[in-house]
């Protein structure tokens, strides 16, 4: 029988395994343990402020809100800008699955234009995810078909808000200008911050001049919600405090935007426009002691209401090619040659320059020529004017005149006074868009001419020039600014159309000062005054151009009519307007200032291709009685 070899057990040795196993299980507990408390030190000590901040973000909807947009009215308190409740249809982008879809199937509710389609999507694509991107003002009609399918839209909601309204429409547009969408360019310019609840942006006119004053600042307030982002909580529905905190949610209340108060007087303004209705040009009245602009019409205009509301891409378009230009803002930015209505302020370069006397006579048989040359410059009455001093060449609007008082002068000269008025600089009027004309010289000729034979500067420009023909290019608001400074006796002032702020939460309103500019002080005041005379003889006098509409007035006006070739007639060519295609005719202008003796307004009006200063003055005069009839119901009332 074998014997086995029984090997007993090492307890030793078990119990030595079994202590090490324990050590190293009881290092590695503590050392797990060690981290544990660590992290916990690290996230309820170090890193609590922060976390509890992300805990709140997990629960917590911030709502950005929206401020009132100031309202702007005219300066005698009439609103000529305002909010009006409307419905928006917003878009959430991080709640939409197919941004596109979507708003093809908003298309086939009839709620947005096809054509917008690419617009919106780069305007939702700008935004951050959480942001509310408006995408349409609704009316109530289309706000209630969606309202009743918002199930079907995740990420689109409908919400209350305000609409920017003119209530006057096209009669003011060119000055108060519009608010539109705020587009992706928009974006790059702003503060991003406080337009997160706002829609649209001042575009043109004051509305994009003081847009930071009347835009105000943005608030917002925090809002429980669930992991669905439904509310659950909104301190808008409790009864709290505007800056104080409900239950940990805290509201910050948007502060207003500013109103603003406009030098316009729509009495004036209305009268203006409703003149121009059927016409082509401008308007513009001044006060002459402040620079206050009374009116400025640009016609034909558009309806700002259709931006504000939402214009489609084609509506745009069709506006934006229509052959009268109705966007474009012609008081401001449309260069017209000044015609006669230049002759005041070369006569009175003539008196001050002594190129010619008072009394000095010209004898006009109805054409000039220069010395050693055959090209006759016509006269505008064909049998000439016989023997004319200063005053009757105004009066009389005499062309022979002033052909040979712009050759004693000579162009630089004529540039150099002319420029002292205003043209060729722009007015300092506050919104944008002002053209500055053209006042030729010589450097201009050679700084705006590639071509060496062309820079050459030619007598017989210097000629045209006298008559305010060739290059000499004004706008309507540079006339009017510088028959103020006539007007005035050579005391200038910026034009201005905001004259008042008012702070749109404690409704304290600041009034602007007028801003004075160079004065023109050397000139002798007898010639201010011989200037001044004939500028009354051409209303007043049997023989002044504008005698036949302004004779009848019940105030005493100054003023000097206008007639601008837009092209060229042969040397022994008959001008016939009836033969005339109406593109190619005449434009009309007049300016004038009444009281003549204490002048309180002073109007340009620029009629294109009117066919001569005929059209324009009766526009004048219309816009000078209102603004008359204005004053004395004033006076009764007071």
């Amino acid at each position: 029988m074998a014997i086995r070899n029984l090997s007993l057990k090492d307890h030793w040795q078990e119990q030595r395994l079994f202590v090490t196993r324990i050590l190293v299980a009881t290092v590695i507990i503590v050392g797990l343990t060690a981290v544990l408390i660590a992290r916990l030190v690290q996230l309820q000590i170090f890193e609590y402020e922060r976390l509890s901040e992300l805990s709140q973000g997990n629960r917590l909807h911030i709502e950005p809100l929206a401020p009132t947009r100031g309202l702007i009215f005219d300066r005698n308190g009439l609103i000529i800008a305002e909010n009006l409740p409307t419905w928006q249809l917003v878009a959430i982008p991080e709640q939409i699955d197919d941004l596109e879809a979507t708003l093809a199937q908003l298309e086939g509710l009839g709620l947005l234009e096809p054509t917008a389609r690419d617009g919106l999507i780069e305007l939702v694509g700008s935004h951050r995810g959480f942001e509310r991107v408006t995408l349409i003002n609704l009316d109530e009609e289309r706000a209630a078909k969606f309202a009743v399918r918002r199930h079907r839209f995740p990420g689109i909601d409908i919400q209350e808000g305000l609409v920017r309204h003119y209530p006057f429409g096209d009669i003011a547009a060119h000055a108060i200008g519009y608010v539109g969408s705020i587009s992706t360019a928009d974006l790059g310019v702003i503060d991003r911050a406080n337009y997160a609840a706002s829609s649209h942006i001042g575009k043109t006119g004051i509305e994009r001049s003081y847009e930071d004053a009347l835009h105000g600042r943005v608030g917002f307030r925090q809002q429980v919600v669930n992991a669905r982002g439904r509310v659950l909580l909104d301190p808008a529905t409790e009864a709290a405090d505007g800056q104080g905190i409900l239950g940990g949610l805290e509201t910050r209340w948007p502060t207003p935007g500013n109103n603003l108060v406009l030098a316009l007087d729509m009495r004036v303004q209305l009268a203006a426009a409703e003149a121009m209705k059927n016409v082509r040009g401008a308007v513009v009245a001044m006060d002459p002691s402040n620079g206050d602009v009374l009116a400025l019409v640009s016609q034909p205009s558009f309806d700002p209401n259709r931006f504000s509301e939402g214009l489609s891409r084609a509506d745009f378009v069709a506006l934006n090619e229509d052959s009268y230009r109705p966007l474009f803002n012609r008081a401001l930015a449309g260069r017209y040659p000044p015609g006669s209505t230049i002759k005041p302020f070369l006569g009175l370069a003539g008196l001050h320059n002594e190129s010619v006397g008072e009394h000095d006579e010209v004898f006009c048989p109805g054409h000039f020529s220069l010395p050693g040359q055959t090209h006759r410059y016509r006269d505008w009455r064909p049998q000439g004017h016989g023997n004319v001093e200063l005053h009757d060449a105004i009066v009389q609007s005499c062309d022979v005149y002033y052909y040979k008082l712009a050759v004693e002068l000579g162009i630089d000269r004529m540039e150099t006074f002319l420029k002292r008025f205003g043209f060729g600089s722009v007015t300092g009027l506050d919104i944008a868009g002002e053209s500055i004309g053209v006042v030729p010289s010589r450097e201009w000729k050679r700084r705006n001419f590639s071509r060496s034979e062309d820079q050459v500067w030619f007598p017989g420009e210097t000629v045209i020039a006298g008559i305010g023909q060739g290059f000499t290019l004004v706008t309507p608001i540079q006339l009017a600014h510088g028959v103020s400074a006539l007007a005035a006796r050579g005391e200038r002032y910026a034009a201005r159309l905001l004259i008042g702020t008012e702070n749109g939460v404690n409704r304290e309103v600041f009034w602007a000062d007028p801003q004075a500019i160079e004065p023109i002080n050397d000139i002798d005041p007898e010639h201010w005054q011989v200037i001044h005379e004939a500028m009354k003889g051409v209303t007043g006098e049997p023989a002044g151009s504008g005698y036949r509409v302004m004779s009848s007035a019940n105030y005493t006006a100054a003023g000097k009519t206008g007639t601008a070739q837009v092209y060229s007639v042969a040397q022994d060519a008959e001008y016939d307007e009836d033969e005339v295609d109406e593109s190619l005719r005449d434009h009309g202008l007049f300016v004038a200032y009444a009281p003549a003796e204490d002048p309180r307004i002073v109007v340009a009006v620029v009629v294109e291709n009117g066919g001569g200063s005929s059209a324009a003055v009766p526009i004048a005069r219309q816009v000078l009685d209102r603004f008359f009839a204005a004053e004395e119901y004033v006076a009764r009332q007071h």
